[in-house]
């Protein structure tokens, strides 16, 4: 009798067959395997707006998400791009979550290690981070809030943060995690000032169709990983659940609009590939119009 496929044979085998039907041979699989998941690009955005206080315009936020430590990716390879990240003396710092693959399989040494590596880094108006669902699953939710406070990070968890500069301000809020967690838009967004310029984060981008309701300006996630692989004609491989409809990039949403960007992540999961979908962190620079 044989064995039963896994699904990482399966997408291993898609994967080949795909590659195969393109006639893109060993070499490729070899690239999408072991060179293009260390290509770490940095994405530079604008975000534009007249509800943008003048004393932040071109300050910069920079966004990460979606490291996986633990899955293909190590601290030697975290601490480099801590050190790229801090390069660019970002204004705020941004995680939109899914920091360590596996919480249940790391060590408590792996904790410390990753809280010392991230507490490096700075930020004038303040390091923010929410959920994703590896932060909650096996086991992590207490466990990483602890890391992240170590590094000096603010959770925010259904609530908001008024970033504040020269007497100004811009509301910041978090949802926990849509798939693991509890998110409360209603409670996170807790009244706010419909004249405030709104950034919310979210994990799991296709939240943002529950988003839209609300005025918020700008919705930042991450989870979808661009999809890891990207196939001519056939468009993006491999996408998680609740990063199906929204996958990368900008997107205008609605009537207010809502403005989605959807980050490529830093990792991988699951499957330790990319093709055509370099990791990337974010720069958005603030732009008063």
């Amino acid at each position: 009798m044989s064995k039963p496929i896994t699904r990482r044979t399966f997408m291993k085998r898609l994967f080949g067959s795909v590659l195969g039907l393109f006639g893109i041979g060993g070499g490729t699989y070899y690239y999408a395997r072991y060179v293009e998941p260390s290509m770490l690009t940095v994405q530079e955005e604008t975000i534009s707006s007249a509800k943008i206080p003048a004393s932040f315009h071109n300050k910069k936020i920079l966004q990460f998400s979606d490291t996986h430590i633990g899955f293909h990716y190590d601290l030697g390879q975290f601490q480099q791009l801590i050190e790229s990240i801090q390069s660019h003396e970002p204004d705020l710092l941004l995680f939109t979550g899914d920091l360590i693959d596996a919480p249940d399989k790391e060590t408590t040494l792996t904790f410390e290690k990753v809280a010392a590596i991230l507490s490096k880094l700075e930020a004038p108006m303040g390091k923010y981070w929410i959920y994703g669902n590896h932060d909650h699953g096996g086991y992590g939710t207490e466990v990483i809030a602890n890391t992240m406070k170590e590094a000096g990070f603010t959770l925010l968890q259904n609530n908001q943060a008024l970033i504040d500069n020269s007497g100004e301000q811009i509301l910041l809020a978090g949802l926990d995690d849509v798939m693991l967690g509890k998110p409360n838009i209603e409670k996170a967004l807790g009244g706010n000032n419909d004249e405030l310029f709104t950034i919310l984060l979210c994990h799991e981008p296709d939240y943002a169709e529950s988003v839209k309701h609300y005025k918020v300006d700008v919705q930042l996630s991450g989870h979808s990983h661009g999809g890891q692989v990207q196939i001519p004609f056939l468009g993006h491989l491999v996408t998680p659940p609740l990063a199906e409809r929204y996958v990368e990039g900008w997107y205008s949403i609605g009537a207010f609009p809502l403005s989605l960007y959807v980050s490529r992540g830093i990792g991988t999961t699951r499957e330790p590939y990319r093709f055509l979908c370099r990791p990337e962190y974010t720069i958005h620079t603030l732009k008063q119009t």
